[in-house]
């Protein structure tokens, strides 16, 4: 009986709601999983910084900036909480991965194969970036490493390939570290697509670009797949989904305002 009571307190401690209202699996608060991800986030690209394959090209990481800065104060606005964020982004020169992914706590990073391959427009650029944002803002960092360490993955001791080399992480960091591994649910996807789109329309970028980004990434995973992919499913019906929600930001794309920034590491 005390065994009954105990399991149900605990499934029940760890019920939390996202921004859009879904009820998330959480044993991480979303304080924790922000100390955890920094820490894994150090550990995954200290040995690429040794390397020399991080912020290699003073020009695209520019850009990115440019435009993450943007997008992310459009976040803040949306969450104010976020203000306190160690917003940052670094760019990992691996021209053969198509990839991106946020850690919470908006700890980003973004693969020069995704800009040398799919070649995207700074309004395409834009719906990748706010779309990894609004996965730190939907706390799916959290309920990743959540669904890790419950799984008992995040709890074993195991060493993550970053570029051929190894890095060792036990615990909360290695959850973390799981997290922007381990394939995103549809829920997930979906929050983050309909997040994101607003986001990107909101700081000034063509909503209309969701769909032909996804339509290149689509074209692209014809041969061998990207690694974005593994991570962010793909449904047939995203592209569409995508288009239809377009026209509901337009007016958000359009408005003659100001489109504030927001600093950005």
């Amino acid at each position: 009986m005390k065994l009954a009571v105990l399991i149900l307190t605990f499934i029940l401690t760890a019920c939390s709601t996202s921004p859009t209202g879904r009820s998330q699996f959480l044993l991480f608060s979303e304080e924790s999983a922000i100390a955890s991800s920094r820490q894994a986030y150090t550990q995954l690209l200290t040995p690429l910084a040794e390397e020399g394959k991080i912020d290699t090209d003073p020009k695209l990481k520019a850009r990115v900036k440019r435009i993450t800065s943007r997008i992310v104060a459009q976040a803040v606005i949306m969450r104010p909480e976020t203000k306190k964020w160690d917003w940052e982004i670094k760019i990992i020169d691996d021209p053969e991965t198509v990839n991106a992914w946020a850690m919470a706590g908006g700890k980003m990073a973004l693969y020069t194969g995704l800009v040398k391959q799919l070649k995207p427009s700074d309004d395409e650029l834009a719906q990748v970036i706010a779309h990894e944002i609004s996965h730190a803002l939907a706390k799916h960092s959290a309920e990743k490493m959540s669904i890790a360490t419950a799984s008992q993955v995040g709890v074993m001791a195991v060493g993550i390939a970053t570029d051929q080399k190894a890095v060792a992480m036990t615990g909360a960091s290695l959850a973390a570290a799981l997290a922007i591994t381990l394939p995103n649910s549809r829920v997930m996807e979906s929050e983050a697509d309909r997040i994101g789109i607003e986001l990107a329309a909101k700081a000034g970028y063509d909503p209309r670009a969701a769909a032909t980004l996804w339509n290149k990434m689509g074209k692209l995973g014809n041969g061998s797949p990207p690694q974005f992919l593994s991570t962010h499913p793909n449904p047939s019906t995203r592209e569409s989904t995508l288009r239809r929600l377009a026209p509901e930001m337009m007016p958000y794309y359009t408005a003659k305002v100001k489109r504030p920034t927001f600093p950005v590491k």
